[in-house]
């Protein structure tokens, strides 16, 4: 495939309005919805909602913070080109390699699910073949042109969505008519009749939180379009503005149709609820069709692993944080070295998987949530940085982020008391000790990037003076 060398090349701009659109949706629904809703309602009973609300508010202020930022200079490619300008070059290199970690972690488990997910039509295919399959397809879409990857996250995020206004629609039905389950008749008062909102007081309602927020985990990934996207000026902030109304509709309206047909305590944690709605209406093939839902979005998951991850690698390399030969485009202006590095990572990591022991996957996916908190924390702060060092041009924005500083110091708060939730919990509070070796290890790591380049410097200036 023909390289592109040249420094004047930059990213193709081959992402319409409508990839962006549905590219934003894909990113505030993850398959936590579709199969892990049950275990998140089975914690909270209904104050689930007030979690979702609570923390799809944060994520809209963050992603506004990102647009204001991304906006405020059309060359910025990612996230990563602002913080190298606000919090200088060491916070970009760690901040940039631990995006990439964050989906690369993502890519390995969702690519590894997909192949679980096959293997429900096809149990005698053994699992590593459907996921190698499946990896290679987006590899190679990806490769083509970032338009092919708009419109296969372009119709992911159609079937996700198709999915949950069928629940809503066909569920909504059931509650007017009444609909009598197994578990009763369908009615909204079932949302209060089973120990009221909190049914198991403030502490389920908090500990939900750490299910709650890596729901929303992948976000911000429209804010790495930006480089790539037509009219990026229109495009991003009616992507961002619709967040509120898309959470509501989808998790909220979802959750509320769920709960009023079963009641809280009538939903199996360790299944889809989707499956029971859907089953319960006479659907016989429900569990197929959530099936290939959560195929497709995991699919999407792994598609987006590759894109996000290969698109910061590209802007790494532009920072001379990641070696050279990641800058090269194609013809397509695709940057297929990082795009091959990040899917051949992923590769291995699934095949890892298989050797690995269980507890230490865990470990490495609660390690990428702890990260992703990370990054947008880091986000917030740039955003600080941003208003404080460029008044003129912040005066100048179109896209300003509301409340500004207050929201920005009670997203940190937020934050702060996700991590202090996530402590009690003994699955993750192991990560919780383990992320700063992360951090340490990326800090040492540059320290001898800078040395080592700062030893180049040197020689080239005494071979010019000689």
């Amino acid at each position: 495939m023909d390289q592109l060398t040249s420094e004047n090349q930059n990213l193709s701009r081959g992402l319409k309005n409508r990839h962006v659109q549905l590219l934003a949706i894909g990113g505030a629904i993850g398959t936590g919805l579709f199969l892990g809703s049950g275990r998140s309602i089975h914690l909270a009973g209904p104050s689930i909602l007030f979690a979702y609300i609570i923390t799809g508010i944060i994520c809209f202020f963050i992603m506004r913070a990102l647009g204001e930022l991304l906006l405020s200079n059309l060359n910025y490619h990612s996230f990563v080109d602002f913080v190298h300008d606000y919090l200088g070059n060491g916070a970009a290199f760690i901040t940039g390699w631990t995006y990439w970690f964050c989906w690369i972690s993502v890519g390995m488990a969702d690519l590894t699910a997909a192949g679980l997910y096959i293997q429900y039509w096809f149990p005698n295919i053994p699992q590593w073949g459907p996921s190698l399959i499946v990896l290679i397809i987006l590899l190679i879409m990806n490769l083509m042109a970032v338009k092919l990857f708009g419109e296969m996250e372009f119709w992911f995020a159609l079937i996700k969505v198709v999915a949950i206004l069928a629940l809503i629609i066909i569920g909504t039905f059931m509650i007017i008519k009444g609909f009598a389950t197994d578990a009763g008749v369908s009615s909204f008062a079932n949302l209060w009749r089973y120990g009221g909102l909190f049914p198991n007081g403030v502490s389920g309602f908090i500990l939900s939180f750490q299910m709650v927020v890596f729901a929303f985990a992948g976000i911000e990934l429209v804010g790495l379009t930006a480089g790539e996207t037509e009219n990026p000026e229109h495009v991003i902030p009616k992507a961002i503005n619709n967040i509120p109304i898309r959470i509501i509709i989808f998790y909220i309206g979802a959750l509320i149709v769920i709960m009023s047909i079963y009641p809280w305590n009538s939903i199996n944690p360790d299944k889809s609820p989707f499956v029971q709605v859907f089953a319960a209406v006479g659907i016989a093939a429900a569990a197929g069709i959530v099936n290939f839902v959560v195929l497709t979005s995991a699919a999407s998951a792994c598609n987006s692993s590759i894109f996000s991850t290969s698109r910061m690698v590209y802007s790494l390399a532009k920072e001379n944080n990641a070696p050279e030969s990641m800058k090269k485009l194609t013809v397509s202006q695709v940057p297929s070295n990082a795009t091959m590095f990040s899917a051949i990572v992923i590769l291995i990591s699934v095949i890892l998987n298989f050797v690995m022991p269980e507890g230490v996957f865990v470990l490495i996916t609660s390690i990428s949530t702890f990260c992703f908190i990370y990054i947008w924390s880091i986000i917030v702060i740039c955003h600080m940085r941003y208003r404080k060092t460029n008044p003129e041009l912040a005066a100048k924005s179109k896209f300003k982020m509301p409340l500004y500083p207050i929201i920005n110091y009670i997203i940190l708060a937020f934050f702060a008391f996700v991590i202090v939730v996530l402590a009690f919990n003994k699955e993750t509070r192991v990560a919780l000790f383990v992320t700063p070796v992360w951090f340490i290890v990326l800090g040492i790591i540059y320290k001898i990037l800078k040395s080592k380049n700062n030893d180049s410097e040197v020689v080239k200036r005494n071979l010019t003076n000689e």
